[in-house]
C-alpha cells in the first residue's frame, strides 16, 4: 500500500515504536480508543495488543479499509471500522466513555481536527497524537517565545500538554522531510462551554492573526483598547506576551459582551 501525499499519509510500521505511543497513552484497560487515519494498521495492532476494551478507526482511503476490515475479522470484535472523512464526524459518537483518541494524523489535516477535538475535550479522557514537531511544539509553547500563538492557547487551556516520544523522518513510510512527536492532551476537569470556546477562538484568531501589532490594534474590532482595560492588560502589549490566564479573562469578558449585547433594544 503506498503512502498518497494528497491524504497527508506517512505510514509507522515499527512494532517497538507503535507499542511506545501506545504507552504513551497510559493505561488503556476498560477504555474505548478511536483512531483515525490508520493506513495499514502498524498503531492499529498495537493499539489491540493493548488493555483496550475497543478499537474504532476511521479511514478515508478505500485500499486502508480494505486490510482494516480483515484485521476486524480477526479482532473478535474489538476493531469497528468507519469509512468517512473524520473532519465531518463528531468522534465522541462513535464509542461510548470513557474514550480516548490516539492516533498518528494525517499532516495535511492535523490542525483543523485538533481544533474540533478541543471544542469538545470534556468528551474524551485523553487525546495522544503525533504531529509533526513544529507543529507539536507550537501547541507546547510558552507565551513570549516563538511557536507560542493560537494552537498553544487553545490547546492549553482546556488541557495539560505534553511532547513526549520524538521520531525521525526515517521512521515512517515514506519518510517525511520533518520530525514527528507525540504529544499527549489530558483534558481539565473544568471545560469552558461552547459560547466562550467560541469566544476564545475569535479572540486568538484576530490577535495572532497580526502578531506584531500591539493589541489595541490586533484587538479593535473586538473592542480595542476598552476591552484590554476592562480586564487590566496594557494596549500596548503584543498577543504572544499574555499567557493563557490573561486570554481566558479577555475570552470571558468578551463572550460576556457578546451576550448582553443580544439582550440590548
Amino acid at each position: 500500500m503506498d503512502a498518497r501525499r494528497s491524504l497527508g499519509q506517512h505510514f509507522l510500521l515499527d512494532g517497538n515504536l507503535t507499542a511506545r505511543i501506545v504507552r504513551e497513552a497510559g493505561p488503556l484497560g476498560g477504555r474505548h480508543v478511536i483512531e483515525v487515519g490508520p493506513g495499514p494498521g502498524g498503531l492499529t495492532r498495537a493499539l489491540l495488543n493493548s488493555q483496550a476494551a475497543s478499537v474504532t478507526v476511521v479511514e478515508i482511503d478505500p485500499r486502508a479499509i480494505a486490510a482494516m476490515r480483515e484485521l476486524a475479522a480477526d479482532a473478535n470484535g474489538r476493531l469497528t471500522v468507519i469509512e468517512a472523512d473524520a473532519l465531518g464526524l463528531d468522534l465522541s459518537s462513535l464509542a461510548p466513555p470513557p474514550r480516548q483518541i490516539v492516533a498518528n494524523l494525517p499532516y495535511n489535516i492535523a490542525a483543523p481536527l485538533l481544533v474540533g477535538w478541543l471544542r469538545q475535550a470534556a468528551r474524551f479522557e485523553a487525546l495522544t497524537l503525533m504531529f509533526q514537531l513544529e507543529m507539536a511544539e507550537r501547541i507546547s509553547a510558552a507565551p513570549a517565545t516563538p511557536a507560542y500563538g493560537r494552537l498553544s492557547v487553545l490547546a492549553q487551556w482546556v488541557a495539560d500538554v505534553t511532547i513526549g516520544l520524538r521520531l525521525p523522518p526515517e521512521a515512517f513510510v515514506p519518510p517525511p522531510k520533518v520530525w514527528s512527536a507525540v504529544v499527549s492532551l489530558r483534558p481539565r476537569p473544568i471545560q469552558p462551554g461552547p459560547t466562550l470556546f467560541a469566544a476564545m477562538e475569535r479572540l486568538t484568531a484576530v490577535a495572532f492573526g497580526q502578531r506584531r501589532k500591539m493589541l489595541r490594534g490586533a484587538l479593535r474590532s473586538l473592542g480595542g483598547e476598552r476591552l484590554l482595560a476592562e480586564v487590566g492588560i496594557s494596549a500596548d502589549r503584543r498577543a504572544e506576551t499574555l499567557d493563557v490566564d490573561a486570554f481566558d479573562r479577555l475570552a470571558r469578558r468578551l463572550a460576556a459582551s457578546d451576550v448582553s449585547s443580544c439582550f440590548r433594544p
